[in-house]
């Protein structure tokens, strides 16, 4: 069944669990990704970045995600995530996603304030929940040349309040795209921001935070986990396995079962380290 991100965060945020927001490319990602949620009974969030809508544009991965969510026996959410202007996030509200966020983070926070006030003000009227980010997560590679900067509790309390936004993300440790679990989470930030903030909170980048801090993490007001890197990795080490032993197979259906298969289970792995199996009843 189809969800909008403000009412499956908000309820995790208040019940010490989590939904996991993981990144997809396409059918059969999302389709492996919404299996394991059905297994587990659990809520979960089909997050399409921007370079999954450079590979399958928005007007076609819309209704794609949408009829996956829609055909669910769980609640599953579409969202654009790190929609970078007010034209792409508009063609995300208009094409099917159930909730988008807008990343102004790189922005003066001035300037953040006023684009996020914008869009949130057109999305809302579509009934469309908006996420967006205050401080900046970084990303592994520094070629990218992104700004990492915390998350300041005044400044976050300040942005939601002049906003409006339904969920925000914050910066408090995570980095994107890290490959191994070496993130260090500070909590004293995490738990002074959530202090002044009513909306869920966010994180990105989590594919780097260690399994055994997820139990601490979802205990916070955090209602929403996003992964991509660990699903991409699955994904990559399974097909080289596979092409390794069926060197002369050439059929695509055949040789992404067994990597489908993989991204299932590390979905669902982190949907149950985030203790949201059962939520989606």
């Amino acid at each position: 069944m189809l969800a909008d991100l403000q009412s499956i965060a908000g309820r995790a945020a208040e019940r010490n669990y989590a939904v996991a927001a993981f990144n997809v490319f396409g059918f059969e990602d999302a389709s492996a990704v919404v299996r394991a949620a059905e297994l587990l009974e659990a809520p979960v969030i089909l997050a399409a970045n921007v370079p999954a809508i450079r590979h399958m544009p928005v007007h076609l991965m819309g209704p794609l995600l949408r009829g996956i969510a829609e055909r669910s026996s769980v609640p599953v959410c579409v969202h654009l995530d790190h929609g970078g202007d007010f034209h792409t996030v508009m063609q995300a509200v208009r094409h099917g996603f159930s909730s988008v966020m807008y990343d102004g983070s790189q922005l003066p926070f001035e300037e953040n304030v006023r684009r996020t006030r914008e869009i949130a003000k057109a999305a809302h009227a579509f009934g469309v929940s908006v996420e967006a980010e205050i401080g900046s997560v970084g990303y592994s590679d520094p070629a990218l040349n992104m700004k990492h900067e915390l998350s300041d509790p005044e400044e976050t309390a300040r942005f939601v309040d002049e906003t409006g936004i339904d969920a925000v993300a914050v910066s408090v440790g995570t980095v994107h795209r890290m490959e191994r679990q070496g993130a260090a989470i500070d909590f004293a930030r995490l738990e002074a921001i959530q202090e002044k903030v009513s909306v869920p909170l966010v994180i990105h980048g989590a594919s780097g935070v260690p399994d055994e801090i997820f139990e601490r993490l979802v205990s916070t007001r955090v209602g929403k986990i996003n992964i991509g890197t660990a699903l991409r990795m699955s994904f990559g080490e399974a097909l080289r396995e596979e092409l390794r032993r069926q060197p002369e197979e050439y059929d695509r259906v055949r040789l992404f079962a067994g990597p489908m298969a993989a991204v299932q289970e590390t979905a669902a792995r982190k949907i149950r380290l985030l203790g949201c199996g059962g939520r989606g009843r």
